[in-house]
């Protein structure tokens, strides 16, 4: 399906090679990408209707010691992999005795594909939040209570949601949310990364801890999470979503500057 996909739109084409391109990576380097793009689309049903499948933890311990610090966690992952399996595995590991990890989503406009969607996306463990004040606001509290969120923060955000940042030395639009939330709460910031085993022999979840923190300066703390995406990428750059049009010019969207700036700054809520 990757590769049909490949071959039929010269658009998703073109985007792939400049992108890896853009990253220092031949096509040949990163074409097995084009096939895990088209796994990553028949996994969905499994993962978020059926059973989880077979997958191993990696230095989960990082994990536990955020949770023990008392003040969140934040799970952030870009699209590689089976990203959407990252948070369904930290669900099951921790959601039992740390709470709920909330995500945000973006709610269909089909009202039947919206009612799928949200039904699969809040599996035990699992509380999904959609892209509005109220769902920002849902994701503060939940860190303020020692729980978790998880974020894909190369995804691109809607206009006055972002600052353009580099992400592999091109000026990307950039959320700052990931930063925000971490900042203003002190979660620990854990790096996901959630690959395919070969053969159809599960996935492998390698988590990790930013370090240093994050620096207190919004802008720099955003180029700090870009710097880490970079790192996780080129981690396993055959698993990702290079396709994805990551220097797009952000969409306008109905969560305005204006409705997301008490997010920021909002205390004791």
């Amino acid at each position: 399906m990757g590769w049909v996909t490949f071959a039929l739109s010269p658009t998703y084409r073109r985007r792939f090679v400049a992108n890896a391109a853009q990253a220092g990576y031949s096509f040949g380097e990163v074409r097995a990408a084009v096939g895990h793009a088209g796994r990553m689309v028949f996994e969905m049903p499994k993962i978020w209707l059926g059973r989880l499948p077979h997958y191993t933890l990696v230095n989960q311990a990082c994990v536990e010691r955020a949770y023990a610090a008392g003040k969140g966690v934040v799970f952030l992952t870009p699209h590689i992999g089976c990203f959407e399996l990252s948070v369904q595995c930290a669900a099951q590991q921790w959601g039992a005795t740390h709470g709920e990890i909330t995500v945000l989503y973006r709610p269909a406009r089909q009202a039947w594909l919206a009612h799928i969607l949200e039904t699969a996306r809040n599996r035990s463990g699992v509380k999904a939040v959609p892209t509005t004040l109220s769902g920002v606001r849902q994701m503060i509290k939940a860190l303020r209570t020692g729980a978790a969120v998880g974020l894909l923060p190369d995804q691109v955000p809607p206009q006055g949601l972002g600052v353009w940042s580099p992400f592999f030395g091109r000026d990307a639009y950039t959320m700052t949310l990931a930063a925000r939330l971490a900042l203003q709460t002190g979660a620990t910031v854990i790096l996901a990364r959630c690959e395919r085993q070969p053969w159809g022999r599960g996935f492998t979840l390698y988590l990790e801890e930013l370090a240093p923190p994050l620096s207190s300066g919004l802008e720099v703390a955003v180029q700090e999470i870009n710097a880490a995406m970079e790192r996780t990428i080129r981690a396993c750059p055959r698993q990702y979503l290079w396709g994805y049009g990551r220097y797009k010019q952000p969409r306008v969207d109905k969560l305005s500057p204006q409705q997301s700036a008490p997010a920021s700054t909002e205390e004791g809520q």
